[in-house]
């Protein structure tokens, strides 16, 4: 929800057992309807979209939405002045959107270019056309890509250099395995660093973890998951290193046909692009510390860096309106407004205390167990509430391990691999894959997935249980 705006009716009591009930069926449908996606036949948006409306009427017939007396919803904006707002306007995370927009459409100009091209090429090129280094280098690049920027913007990025390397290569059969193995390692490298995802934040400040001691406890895991996550990819999709002489050979003469300059029409523009790109990379970074921008947030700066970026093509700009995905953005829009209702049903609630019953087990057994069953929990609904509460019940208590600290941290972040709802990374991932024509949908993602997902949450145990 945007800062600046406060709620300011008076808070609700907590509804009735049988209506929390009710609306955890309604979560329930939703999620049921989003795996059977293929076989109703229907966008995300829409069935996300008829679910926020639903528990929008079930919210307001039940009484438990922020209205107030005179049946309005008031918010407060920092000039003291009250607002009456449609109580589903600060629902929805709009820093997020703007994120995936601003993104989206700076990365859809840039690629004009021809810089996500050059980039390919040139990385193609240095793994000499061997597809298993290339998967590796891919995923380092997610990896670090993910530590510094947002998930979105990582997946959105890699996404087009992934299609692009692949397609010179004649190796499209392998990009189902390269995005979803880029995908699942955007949550993986979101665990780097203190500022790599909202969950971090929350808990991260609330147990008092600093920059550096995040980072240093974080990394030996994330090398790890890395590592785990590529060489189980390279083998389920048998992405597998040229071995012959006569391969070698192949590979060597394609890439060496390859021009990285092909793609290239301006270099002024290219040049233009390769300086904003730098500069959108390290702007997004390091916003949270430069004065103005850490107030405006990371999707100002998506939204600046593409209207910078559309100068370009200042007269055609509306071709590459034409090219938003509607159905991303609007089903992140209903989304949010699904869970913020279910958060004054207080359904994210009873998820929150019945977890806080497994920290009772122990500083070690507690810690793996909280990890798992948060990552269970934040595969199927927002992960940045989630890590609220729990930190929220974390805090409260006397003493808490760091332990268990550590897996929420953990929990919140990995469980997004479990789904293709888990995390807005995974949710991207997917769109590119149906982008392409590559048939994913939520079931099939799940089968996928889960062997990855299943992997990295064992490692991210022993780790937790065993040396934090």
């Amino acid at each position: 929800m945007n800062p600046a705006l406060v709620i300011a009716s008076a808070s609700h009591a907590a509804p009735p057992g049988h209506v929390t009930a009710i609306f955890a069926v309604v979560l329930a449908l939703m999620i049921l309807s989003l795996a059977l996606e293929e076989k109703i036949h229907a966008k995300k948006s829409v069935i996300v979209g008829t679910f926020a409306i639903i528990s929008l009427f079930l919210g307001t017939a039940f009484g438990i939405m922020p209205f107030d007396e005179n049946g309005k919803h008031v918010v407060t904006n920092i000039f003291g002045e009250h607002l009456t707002l449609p109580v589903y306007i600060p629902a929805i995370d709009w820093g997020v959107i703007a994120i995936i927009l601003g993104a989206s459409l700076f990365v859809d100009v840039i690629s004009k270019s021809g810089l996500f091209t050059w980039i390919a090429i040139r990385l193609t090129k240095a793994s000499g056309g061997d597809p298993f280094k290339l998967l590796i280098y891919y995923g380092v690049l997610t990896v670090v890509f993910s530590a510094v920027l947002n998930n979105v913007t990582a997946m959105l990025i890699l996404g087009s250099l992934t299609a692009v390397s692949l397609k010179k290569l004649r190796r499209n059969q392998l990009l189902l395995g390269f995005l979803l193995v880029e995908g699942l390692l955007t949550n993986v490298g979101g665990l780097l660093t203190l500022i790599s995802s909202v969950p971090n934040i929350i808990v991260g400040n609330t147990a008092g973890i600093g920059f550096a001691e995040f980072f240093y406890k974080a990394a030996p895991y994330v090398i790890v998951a890395t590592i785990a996550t590529l060489l189980l990819g390279a083998r389920l999709f048998r992405v597998e290193r040229l071995t012959t002489d006569r391969e070698k050979d192949d590979a060597k003469k394609l890439v060496a046909s390859f021009d990285e300059n092909d793609g290239i029409e301006s270099r002024g523009f290219f040049w233009f692009s390769t300086v904003l790109f730098l500069l959108f990379i390290g702007t997004l970074a390091t916003t949270s510390v430069i004065p103005v921008l850490k107030d405006l947030d990371m999707g100002y700066v998506a939204l600046a860096f593409a209207t910078v970026a559309l100068l370009r093509f200042k007269a055609t700009a509306g071709k590459f309106y034409k090219a938003i995905d509607w159905d991303l953005l609007l089903f992140f829009a209903a989304l949010f407004v699904v869970i913020n209702v279910m958060e004054h049903a207080k359904v994210l609630d009873y998820i929150g205390r019945g977890l806080a019953v497994i920290t009772d087990l122990g500083p070690k057994l507690g810690g793996g167990g909280l990890l798992v069953s948060s990552a269970a929990a934040s595969a199927v609904t927002d992960n940045i509430p989630l890590a609220a509460m729990l930190a929220k019940i974390l805090g409260a208590a006397p003493d808490t391990p760091s332990s268990q600290w550590w897996a929420v941290i953990f929990g919140a972040n990995l469980g997004g691999n479990l789904t293709p709802i888990g995390s807005a990374s995974t949710v991207v991932a997917v769109t590119i894959m149906n982008r392409y024509e590559l048939g994913v949908g939520f079931a099939r993602f799940v089968r996928l997935a889960v062997p990855f997902a299943a992997i990295q949450l064992v490692l991210a145990v022993v780790y937790v249980v065993v040396v934090l």
